[in-house]
């Protein structure tokens, strides 16, 4: 865990970029510090004609509303047609302490993640320090199962749920559906409630919910601020978020605060709390060292105690762990000024424990290594004789 940087997920049924969410977005990046790498991830909305505009606009209000500068990395269609230029984003996405994904479609954006490093990079961050802030579009990936709006209040498709990428539930140890928009009233004369779905859709979506979860509903300019260490939760905004479970609904109005324990209650699901590992199990001493070591830019200690890391892990939140503070020490090394003379004497090594992931099977790990070492400029090639990589600048 990154030394007194708090875990927090903040999710926004919409707004996110109006005044009523320039408070609850400055207290949150106040808690963070005023260092921390902020990255705004465009997937939801990359198939748009305006993604561009949407982007521009989105860094704006964070840079003259906010107060805080935030930078863009650029995923829009999968597969990538500029791989080095993708893998360059992935490492800074990997390396950033704040992460934020708002408007499109949900059914786009989950397709363009699929098999990418986002799901890691956000579980990452949770785990181990920093906030991500999905709002609309966005929120909706965040649960175990997600709702394809396009395609159900669009196009007409029968009621069903797609499979969601479960960063609530990992994060939390409740298994939720995340429905932001749940007070839309667009509709005017129909019911637009619960993001386009209206009350008779959301219960045929409810009876195919998977055992033991429930959905929780964020109105719209309404946000629900979640303190993973101490398990709070805060209602922000102008509306209200909403506790549902088998038609049984229970509200908490702007201002208000719970828990997760009342919510599991409340839903009358059985919760999962994840353990209170901080480190994820790694040594607290090793790890302050690292993040002293990556504050200083001494990228060659925080490569060998990364190693070491690895070498030691014994689970699979150990390794996850790893590869993040791996991203890391390649973010740092490629500000470095002389890359050359820094980077080849600790390319074996990461190479070593790419070795030692694939043995494992872990391909994600694997692959997070390669891709952090083309973001340097690093060509890993795989053949008959082995492993052999060129330095390219």
């Amino acid at each position: 865990m990154i030394v007194d940087m708090p875990r927090v997920l903040m999710i926004l049924g919409s707004g996110e970029t109006s005044p009523a969410m320039v408070t609850p977005h400055q207290q949150l990046f106040a808690r963070l510090g005023s260092t921390t790498q902020a990255m705004l991830l465009d997937s939801p909305y990359g198939f748009q004609e305006n993604a561009d505009e949407l982007t521009e606009r989105t860094i704006q209000y964070f840079r003259d509303r906010v107060g805080r500068k935030v930078e863009a990395v650029t995923f829009r269609s999968s597969p990538v047609v500029d791989p080095a230029g993708h893998a360059i984003d992935m490492a800074r996405l990997r390396a950033a302490r704040w992460i934020f994904a708002g408007p499109g479609s949900p059914s786009y954006a989950l397709r363009t993640w699929a098999g990418s490093a986002v799901p890691d990079a956000l579980h990452a961050v949770l785990r181990e320090g920093g906030a991500v802030v999905f709002a609309s579009a966005a929120a909706l990936t965040l649960g175990l199962v997600t709702v394809p709006v396009y395609e159900i209040y669009k196009v007409g498709s029968v009621p069903q749920w797609l499979d969601g990428l479960d960063i609530f539930g990992r994060a939390t140890g409740l298994r939720a559906a995340i429905v932001p928009h749940w007070n839309n009233a667009e509709g005017g004369t129909h019911d637009t409630r619960f993001c386009y779905l209206g009350e008779r859709r959301l219960r045929m979506l409810e009876d195919l919910l998977p055992d033991d979860s429930f959905v929780l509903g964020i109105d719209e300019h309404t946000g629900f601020v979640i303190d993973l260490d101490t398990g709070a939760a805060d209602v922000v905004g102008r509306g209200s978020d909403t506790v549902r479970s088998n038609g049984r609904e229970w509200s908490l109005t702007t201002g208000s605060s719970t828990t997760l324990a009342e919510i599991a209650e409340r839903a009358e699901v059985e919760p999962s709390f994840p353990a209170a590992t901080e480190t994820a199990g790694l040594a607290p001493g090793a790890v302050a060292a690292l993040e002293q070591a990556l504050e200083q830019r001494d990228v060659p200690t925080a490569l060998a105690l990364v190693a070491e890391f690895d070498r030691t892990a014994s689970t699979t939140e150990q390794r996850r762990a790893a590869t993040s503070y791996l991203a890391r020490c390649i973010a740092a090394l490629g500000g470095s000024g002389d890359v050359t003379a820094t980077v080849t004497p600790y390319v074996e090594l990461l190479l070593a424990q790419r070795a030692r992931a694939r043995d494992d099977k872990r391909w994600s790990d694997s692959d997070a290594i390669r891709d952090g070492l083309s973001a340097l400029g690093i060509e890993v090639r795989d053949g008959s004789d082995g492993v052999t990589w060129d330095l390219n600048r």
